[in-house]
């Protein structure tokens, strides 16, 4: 990974700080994107610590902004002219209703939306650098779920496990659409289950599933274990040029049979631009 160029959202914790650490380890330059300063730069400060490492950036932006992804997206553009790896890995599990600024459903706007538009808008950068790879987090949540294009911004009647799991399932139809229209670029995009982690995705509020994760949290993978398939998707010469895949446990593995439904996933890209301002 020396000389490459990476970047990874939410890695100030988690999953995303042990992804960022082991890219670093391997001798990448990672940009780091956070939404706290304070917590960014103490996790900056932990990897240099802990790997060596001095090509370490952080980038701050909330992802539940288009507007500060669009100044991240341009501040990386000016600092660098290459990117060879694109982890987005951010998510958050909001137990209660809430709207971002731009007025969409927080839940489908950070774990959908900020990854659809970071994407494309830093596609020119990916498209130019030889072998780039995007690489999205998603989860086993989708298997269960349903996409509502009636109601994806906004709800009428919010169910938080439901809308994770139709972020999640997004996640999945937004990679196989993007590998389709990526297909003869270089560019490669996949994405995983990263298993069940002890993480801090489900400190927004209380609830059963709140609950329920911190009590059995003790018995989930470690972040680093967590942190794994996203290390080998984005890293290693096994599954150079694969596209288009669903990953667990480093391997290739079945999605839901929704997430292969063409026309829902043409429909989501569509909608998805409207929302992000993306020309079609």
């Amino acid at each position: 990974m020396k000389d490459k160029v990476c970047i990874v959202t939410g890695a100030n914790a988690g999953i995303g700080l042990e992804t960022a650490r082991e890219l670093a380890q391997q001798g990448a330059t990672v940009v780091m994107v956070c939404r706290s300063q304070e917590r960014g730069n103490n996790a900056k400060a932990d990897i240099e610590k802990s790997t060596g490492s001095t090509n370490i950036h952080l980038l701050i932006a909330d992802l539940s902004s288009q507007k500060q992804i669009r100044e991240l997206a341009a501040s990386f553009l000016s600092m660098f002219d290459r990117l060879d790896v694109l982890v987005n890995n951010a998510g958050v599990f909001m137990s209660k209703h809430q709207l971002t600024e731009d007025g969409y459903e927080s839940t489908f706007a950070i774990n959908h939306l900020a990854y659809f538009l970071l994407t494309h808008l830093l596609l020119d950068v990916l498209k130019s650098t030889p072998h780039s790879r995007i690489v999205n987090v998603s989860s086993n949540a989708h298997q269960s779920a349903n996409i509502n294009f009636d109601a994806l911004e906004t709800v009428q009647s919010y169910n938080s496990v439901a809308a994770y799991g139709q972020s999640k399932l997004a996640n999945v139809l937004f990679t196989y659409e993007l590998a389709r229209e990526l297909e003869g670029t270089g560019v490669t995009t996949n994405a995983l289950h990263p298993g069940v982690v002890a993480t801090n995705i489900a400190n927004n509020g209380l609830s059963f599933f709140t609950f329920f994760f911190k009590l059995f949290s003790p018995f989930f993978k470690n972040p680093k274990a967590g942190a794994a398939t996203s290390i080998y998707l984005a890293t290693s010469p096994e599954v150079a040029g694969v596209s288009g895949k669903y990953f667990a446990d480093s391997k290739e593995k079945g999605s839901s049979s929704i997430s292969h439904d063409r026309d829902a996933a043409k429909r989501l890209w569509d909608i998805s631009c409207t929302l992000t301002g993306i020309p079609q």
